[in-house]
């Protein structure tokens, strides 16, 4: 979140920068985002005579030269042109002494192959590319990763047709705000000048630059923006550019703050989570402002699939379904969402390897994904029988493939109740019967019963509930603290079943 001291300070006044090690800034690469355009022309001309604020701290400044690395991606999409282009970066490069580091890669292949788009593959790996420069130049030069910077050419034309692109789509305050000035070591100092102006300083200096023709293809939305849309709004607004810059600052500003509101909400409703897997408390997210409560959804999502691209058509479903109490709905790739019991419940497609967490209606059975079966009943304790000796007996006779347990400490009702199944969660601690109430991490516990680490998340563990204590590791052990005793009535019996 941008601070008022860091957004409004001086470097005369009251505030002022936080302070960088030396080391760092003097060392660290600056990695050059350059496809030959004007606008990453114009980034090296000026990044190599000109002094840029690439956010480390020393605000506008001179970058040292030696700090300085061209990464050129030729994408193999326009034949010759894309050598050309190649060639003119490399030239470039050489003529202001810049090292040059180029790639090639056929984008359309991979898009293909991916079933994704050639403009998202292309970003990705645009992006993959200089994040591996950034790391072996900041080993060779000794420095850490995360003092490098990756600098793209982004001006204020990009950022106003992001939001405008965004707008079409849908898109909340997070899209709204459009371009970042900066993400972890990416930064974009341009980000305040328009294109106009970078192709006047390149006139000036009497420097060429390279155009691609696909930028003129207005079956793309962004050229179908820059081209249809801009040149109509800024016949009623000449500076709708600076505008709508001014407007993403804002939103930024207030996106950062309400991330941060939603991040300490989803910690308080958090109930469960795994490799691929959310749970949230959805009664209190139905609670939530909805401000909030969209974050929180959003952010849930992208913790099960980073790479899930959601719209507000999105958000707002999984919303409604919080509202009504259950139902459930699809996401981009293959993410499911659905509430059930008062838990808003998100799997992504790839956890299908691992247990599949829910809900266990007692009695009844729940149906693992490798053909095993729980099971699970309650039964009334006769006149004169010990509850003790008959969970003692029950568990040799079963090898701990089905236990007797206290129904009451288990929280069932006399006649109902419901249990939650899902894999082992990393860092678990529990009471393993027999330890008279020591604790174990459950990690422990699997490797002590020789269950190979890859075998591990297919464990089934019964909890009273997503964030609730541990009842049984189904097939190895039961927690003490769920036992038969002196006072038990109803017994709670699990069992683990082949399902042949």
């Amino acid at each position: 979140m941008t601070s008022v001291a860091r957004r409004y300070g001086s470097q005369g006044g009251t505030f002022s920068r936080p302070p960088v090690h030396e080391h760092d800034e003097g060392t660290a690469p600056v990695i050059l985002m350059v496809s030959g355009g004007a606008d990453s022309t114009a980034l090296l001309v000026l990044a190599a005579t000109s002094a840029l604020d690439i956010e480390d701290g020393k605000g506008c400044a001179r970058i040292a030269r030696e700090r300085l690395h061209v990464l050129h991606i030729n994408h193999q999409l326009r034949g010759v042109d894309a050598e050309e282009d190649e060639e003119f970066v490399r030239g470039l490069s050489a003529r202001y002494g810049v090292p040059c580091t180029v790639e090639s890669v056929d984008v359309e292949a991979l898009a293909k192959q991916h079933g994704d788009n050639v403009e998202n593959v292309g970003r990705e790996v645009r992006y993959a590319a200089a994040a591996r420069l950034a790391n072996e130049l900041s080993a060779q030069m000794g420095c850490p990763r995360s003092a490098a910077r990756i600098l793209t050419a982004h001006t204020a034309n990009d950022r106003a047709e992001t939001f405008l692109m965004n707008a079409v789509r849908g898109s909340g305050a997070s899209g709204l705000s459009s371009i970042p000035r900066r993400r972890n070591r990416i930064v974009r100092p341009l980000l305040d000048r328009t294109h106009e102006e970078l192709c006047d300083l390149l006139r000036m200096r009497g420097i060429v630059w390279r155009e691609d023709a696909t930028n003129a293809d207005t079956h793309y939305l962004r050229a179908f923006v820059r081209h249809e849309v801009l040149p109509v709004v800024k016949r009623k607004n000449p500076r709708v550019v600076a505008s709508i810059a001014s407007t993403c600052d804002i939103l930024s500003d207030e996106d950062s703050y309400l991330t941060q509101v939603a991040s300490r909400a989803f910690r308080e409703l958090e109930r469960h989570t795994s490799e691929g897997v959310v749970a949230l408390d959805a009664a209190r997210l139905a609670a939530l402002d909805v401000a909030i409560a969209r974050r929180v959804v959003r952010l849930a999502i992208l913790r099960t699939c980073p790479d899930c691209r959601l719209e507000a058509r999105h958000i707002n479903g999984v919303l409604q379904l919080v509202a009504a109490g259950s139902g459930s709905m699809t996401m981009p790739l293959g993410v499911d969402c659905r509430v059930v019991h008062g838990v808003l419940f998100m799997r992504a497609r790839a956890a299908d390897e691992c247990i599949e967490a829910g809900w266990f209606e007692v009695p009844g059975e729940f149906k693992l994904g490798d053909g095993r079966v729980l099971t699970a009943r309650l039964i009334r304790l006769a006149s004169g029988q010990n509850a003790e000796e008959l969970a003692r007996f029950h568990g040799q006779e079963w090898e701990n493939m089905s236990v007797l347990l206290d129904a009451h400490l288990c929280e069932m009702g006399e006649q109902s109740g419901k249990l939650w199944v899902d894999g082992p969660t990393p860092g678990e601690v529990l009471c393993p019967l027999g330890m008279h109430g020591q604790s174990k991490r459950l990690s422990s516990l699997l490797a002590d019963a020789h269950i190979p680490a890859a075998d591990r998340m297919n464990v089934p563990v019964v909890r009273t509930g997503p964030s609730g204590r541990v009842l049984w590791v189904a097939g190895i052990r039961a927690d003490e603290r769920a036992k038969c005793g002196p006072a038990t009535k109803v017994l709670l019996e699990l069992g683990l079943h082949s399902g042949v």
